[in-house]
């Protein structure tokens, strides 16, 4: 198959003092604002780094001194902000199940809250990098953090279940991690830029570590509404650094309008016309579904059916955290090197079907822990390698809006799932996920196992 091809590990540093040590912070001016919508954006997807280094705008930013190492403040500080981004998501998500049980939702409405939630970041998206594009990063950062702050705060004071649905409504604009990824791309040079976005997927792993157990201790010896409040003011503490420490202008961008047009319906059927995309996004809807539903009811099931208090429940999560960012820091690097993007595809599904299939036979968190294990190793492999294959079906010119496309489908299956996994859960049981999972990918694998026979090496 000619559209999934053998490709080289990307150079990407493990070491993460590396990334924010500042070389040569350059950019070119003539990228388009899709290189950086994609919040699930990795090192082996390749950014325009053969671009000439006359397009290269240099630009002077401060530096701080620490450990010995001269570091890019402003990247620093952009990591820390998505640091406490994360980590303030998932303090709130530790504890949100248990919120909205006191107030009455079932699983069924816990599952249109989540769908609610999904939506509206879907709609918001686009609408967000639009006020980037005119406004700048900085004050787009901005904006995202009073979106989330206000997000907790209505979500702290909920009395009712009204007032928990409208606590989703200003997630509209709670997009920091884009954000984050508009100022790294800003300051950093065409050469860095795949390595330093892939980075920050790291500063937002050690959040999600660190998050839900932080919500779960805050919710044990304080209160639930505690742990919401605590991760508004989080929120508020990245405004202020953001203010303090962010320029007002990190580049200047030059726009087209006729070339950078949002919601040009004709380019997007272009890019699903690419070879290959529609098979690479057919295999990404089919992996991601089961688990998207999995994941938006795990609390639940975490809550009824084992019994967890909040605070293991967040262990478990930050279990599960640590786990995705040793595979992608080290396990992807490896793999890469010696095996096709093709044969990766195939062995993750084929990973997957079998996890699920364990899955549906778990009976106590210890086994559930185990499943775990060869459930993310697939799943991050999954992720990583659709992207970077849907990369290789467009030109260069291109790769930033196919990312945008990925990101588009991730938000898509972010809202459905919690809708249907809500009415799986309340009628045929948590079994159902495991079943389904098991169904949907091992049908990728047979699909993929014939484009290997058919495919020549």
């Amino acid at each position: 198959m000619s559209e999934i091809r053998s490709r080289p590990s990307s150079t990407h540093d493990p070491s993460y003092v590396n990334l924010l040590v500042e070389d040569t912070m350059t950019d070119p001016n003539n990228h388009s604002k899709a290189d950086h919508l994609d919040d699930n954006l990795n090192p082996l997807v390749s950014s325009s780094a053969n671009t000439s280094d006359q397009q290269e705008n240099d630009q002077d930013f401060p530096k701080t001194r620490l450990f010995g190492y001269s570091f890019n403040t402003v990247v620093l500080v952009t990591h820390f902000n998505i640091f406490l981004y994360s980590a303030a998501f998932w303090i709130q998500n530790a504890v949100f199940p248990y919120l909205s049980k006191e107030l009455g939702a079932d699983p069924v409405v816990f599952g249109y809250l989540q769908t609610t939630f999904a939506l509206v970041q879907l709609a918001g998206g686009p609408l967000f990098g639009r006020f980037g594009d005119l406004f700048g990063s900085r004050l787009a950062m901005m904006l995202s953090f009073w979106a989330a702050a206000s997000t907790y705060f209505l979500l702290g004071v909920s009395t009712n279940m009204p007032l928990l649905f409208l606590s989703r409504l200003p997630s509209v604009f709670m997009h920091a991690m884009q954000a984050g990824q508009m100022i790294v791309t800003d300051v950093c040079s065409s050469k860095q830029r795949a390595d330093a976005l892939g980075k920050l997927g790291i500063s937002y792993g050690v959040g999600m570590v660190v998050g839900p157990v932080a919500g779960g201790l805050i919710a044990k010896y304080f209160s639930l509404e505690k742990a919401a409040f605590a991760a508004c003011i989080l929120s508020f503490i990245s405004i202020i650094l953001i203010y303090m420490y962010i320029p007002r202008t990190v580049k200047k961008v030059t726009h087209a309008d006729s070339d950078k047009n949002v919601f040009n319906i004709k380019k997007i059927i272009d890019l699903l016309k690419a070879p290959g995309a529609m098979f690479l996004i057919s295999i990404k809807i089919a992996t991601g579904i089961p688990m998207g539903i999995f994941q938006s009811m795990f609390s639940i099931v975490a809550l009824d059916l084992f019994k967890l208090p909040p605070e293991q429940n967040s262990y478990i999560m930050s279990y599960i955290g640590v786990m995705a960012m040793i595979v992608q820091g080290i396990g992807i690097g490896v793999v890469t090197k010696k095996f096709s993007e093709l044969n990766i595809l195939f062995g993750s599904a084929f990973t997957l079907a079998v996890s699920y299939l364990l899955l549906s036979f778990t009976s106590t968190v210890l086994e559930m822990c185990l499943v775990f294990i060869p459930m993310t190793i697939g799943l991050t492999f999954q992720n990583v390698i659709t992207t970077s294959a849907l990369t290789h079906t467009v030109s260069d010119a291109d790769t930033g809006a196919m990312l945008g496309l990925s990101m588009a489908v991730n938000s898509l299956i972010r809202s459905l799932s919690p809708t249907i996994g809500g009415y799986m859960l309340a009628s045929y049981g948590f079994e159902s996920f495991g079943y389904l999972g098991f169904v949907t990918c091992m049908a990728v694998t047979l699909v993929l196992f014939w484009k290997k026979r058919s495919t020549p090496d």
